[in-house]
């Protein structure tokens, strides 16, 4: 937008008309604000909280009362403003809340110095006293939430409030309190934060910029509407066709950036530019939307678009966000600064396109860019993020305290995939030992699959052989033309070694899950992987028994959508992200032996079998599609050729091998009927292994870098 703002009228003529509709707009937009964030009419013994935080009493506080009040403190972070010795009192992964009882406050001429409770707000307090968070005790809380209705900062008197709250038992500073606001500043400033004394509470507010966020601290919270939370909106599936692809529904945008929005409306048919209606169609209604004077039902008119724009106002929150959303609609956030609902825990790149305000020209331009899997994926998101996060005060709420609680007991705190990933109903959660650390002393069976390749099996048997945790090694002999030689000639290790013959070559054999398999533990590997070294392998299984209900291995693929062809790819070039794990050489549950050969969805196990390829992406898939979580790749090692195995006996040899594995992943896709691999850029590796430190303090030294 830098080149708009050096545009210049040079008529002073139409300077005034601009600034005095810019004015008009403005206020008229304060007005609704004012509206839909104002004081409920309802009589207060019509709302009964459950837990009775209600109370009669009033409280008088002098004019002259001298009452200490702070300014927000800026600097604070989790560390220096929220005192946690405080929290744990009742359980210790939980934080208690309590909340003030609710109290009329005067002056010494019974005058109010707050506005009667809006119904928002005590349907916030209502869910809070109802949660497993509230305590009613305020000695053992480890937050505490005031009964002073700050959710819109217009009907607020900053000076009288802040006295209010720092005059509560137990504010202090502010420490360990937290604060709702919906609509912060006011004209001209509009300042992205409450200006409220609030010392050093946290702030859970809807229009927070890069600049007032105070990181891992404040909480953003989306802008709540309730003039549309209410509504009913039809049910469509996402295959619904849309007839456009973007549309702007705002009211009250400024002139540059309208300018701009006609040019695009004009440019193209597929977007759709919305304002407000004529007079004598009732301009005022905030559920109607005008083109060129036809009336659109809002906000049932986004259902109809792909994409919905959602650009900066007075303020950065903007309830256009959550109006969207409800809708089904993709929202495009054109706001420089602006810091996203929840974005501490969700990952808007699923659900939303981030634009530049500089960039709002191209807009068209760059959401075409955007394949309909993709679009369909990010569809689902919204809808998601919207039931769970934004459809009520009540999920605003009790998503705030989650988040703070993850803050203070992070051992305990929800996982990226609890936030982000979309519940499967035909996904079986973990059983109940999966999150356990299985125990080390039991160590794993290594399942070592092989056809005719003596000289390097007895290589890997070696190799394994020297990791501390192995406690068995099955050799399963794939060959039905030659038995395997007899054990008299096999390596001795020290520990078990048993031959399975199988009846038939085939790949799925290897994750049979055989009666000699006595550990958890499997650790899969091919009988030409004799590169890794012990400590890599033992690092491999302390991995794994931080995470058994993942695949932890060595060789990492990648799967990626192919715009030219529509289809999904395999992709075996060193990358940054990874969706699949190798059985080559990784380590797995035994469970999953027994899901993939009992449990496998359609003719999965045939078509590997028939192809003699991609059990490996079989097991990617079912883990994943189990589990909802990606794998793990562990050390740096990414070169896995065996040089003495190169021959014609090598499946990876074959020229049709990649071609067969991309269309592997697409069978797999059709039939499951969706894409639960999982991308992640995360590797682990050992602590110390690059460090310059003696070997001695180091427990895994020898670790390749390639």
């Amino acid at each position: 937008m830098q080149a708009l703002r050096k545009r210049h009228l040079t008529s002073s003529q139409s300077i005034y008309f601009l600034l005095l509709l810019t004015t008009v707009i403005i206020i008229c937009m304060m007005m609704l604000m004012v509206f839909v964030w104002s004081p409920s009419n309802f009589e207060e013994d019509q709302f009964r909280f459950s837990r009775s935080i209600n109370t009669n009493e009033i409280v008088t506080i002098h004019t002259t009362q001298k009452i200490k009040t702070l300014p927000r403190d800026t600097s604070c972070t989790f560390h220096t403003c929220l005192e946690v010795y405080q929290c744990g009192y009742n359980d210790e992964t939980k934080i208690s809340v309590y909340v003030y009882p609710i109290k009329s406050f005067e002056d010494e001429n019974s005058e109010e110095l707050t506005l009667s409770r809006s119904k928002e707000f005590d349907e916030i307090l209502q869910a809070i006293t109802d949660s497993d968070f509230y305590t009613s005790d305020p000695n053992t809380a480890c937050l505490f939430i005031p009964s002073v209705d700050m959710l819109n900062q217009n009907n607020l008197n900053l000076k009288n409030v802040g006295r209010v709250l720092a005059s509560l038992e137990w504010w202090k500073d502010g420490s360990n309190h937290l604060l709702f606001n919906m609509v912060a500043g006011s004209s001209p400033d509009f300042h992205s934060v409450v200006e409220v004394d609030t010392g050093r509470a946290v702030i859970a507010g809807s229009g927070f910029s890069s600049l007032s966020y105070r990181r891992i601290f404040d909480v953003s919270i989306p802008m709540f509407n309730p003039l549309v939370s209410g509504l009913q909106l039809p049910v469509f599936s996402n295959n619904h066709a849309k007839k456009y692809l973007l549309i702007s529904s705002q009211l009250g945008l400024h002139q540059e950036y309208l300018q701009v929005l006609r040019q695009l409306h004009e440019e193209d048919d597929q977007f759709l530019l919305l304002n407000t209606c004529p007079n004598h169609q009732k301009p005022w209604n905030y559920t109607q939307r005008c083109h060129n004077s036809k009336i659109y039902n809002y906000p049932h008119v986004l259902q109809n678009s792909t994409f919905c724009l959602v650009l900066r106002g007075s303020r950065l929150g903007q309830p256009a966000l959550s109006d969207a959303m409800q809708a089904g609609c993709i929202p495009v956030v054109v706001a420089d600064g602006y810091v996203m609902p929840f974005s501490e825990v969700l990952d808007w790149t699923r659900a939303a396109v981030e634009v530049r305000e500089d960039d709002l020209a191209d807009i068209i331009k760059i959401i075409k860019t955007y394949s309909p899997e993709r679009i369909q994926q990010m569809q689902k998101q919204v809808k998601y993020y919207y039931d769970k996060y934004f459809s009520s005060l009540k999920a605003i709420a009790l998503t705030t305290l989650q988040i703070i609680n993850d803050r203070v007991f992070p051992y305990a705190g929800k996982s990226y995939e609890y936030w982000n990933d979309i519940p499967k109903s035909n996904v079986v959660q973990n059983p109940l030992f999966l999150p356990l650390s299985p125990p080390k002393s039991q160590g794993f069976t290594a399942v070592i699959l092989t056809f005719d390749r003596l000289e390097s099996l007895f290589q890997v048997i070696k190799r394994v052989a020297k990791v501390p945790s192995l406690a068995k090694v099955v050799v399963v002999w794939n060959n039905q033309n030659k038995a395997a030689p007899p054990m008299s000639s096999w390596p001795y290790i020290g520990k078990p070694i048993k031959v399975i013959q199988t009846k038939k070559n085939k790949l799925s054999n290897r994750f049979v899950p055989y009666d000699e398999i006595e550990t958890e533990c499997i650790l899969a590997l091919d009988d030409d992987i004799i590169m890794l070294t012990d400590d890599e392998v033992e690092f491999g299984y302390e991995v794994w028994r931080e995470f058994p209900d993942r695949l932890v291995g060595f060789p990492s693929r990648l799967h990626l959508w192919d715009n030219s062809t529509q289809k999904w790819k395999y992709e075996s070039e060193w990358t940054n992200e990874i969706s699949m794990v190798l059985t080559g050489a990784a380590f797995y549950h035994k469970y999953f032996s027994y899901l993939y050969t009992n449990s496998m969805p359609g003719n999965m196990k045939l078509w590997v079998d028939d192809h003699m390829n991609c059990e490996d992406i079989a097991m990617n898939f079912l883990m994943a599609n189990m589990t909802g979580k990606a794998p793990i790749k562990v050390t740096p090692r990414k070169k896995f050729k065996c040089p003495q195995c190169v021959n014609n006996e090598m499946l990876s040899a074959d020229l049709t091998h990649m071609v067969e594995r991309s269309e592997c992943i697409n069978k797999f896709t059709s039939i499951y009927d969706t894409m639960p691999l999982k991308s992640i850029e995360f590797r682990a590796d050992p602590v110390l292994y690059k460090d310059n430190y003696p070997g001695i303090l180091k427990k895994f030294n020898d670790v390749g870098s390639l």
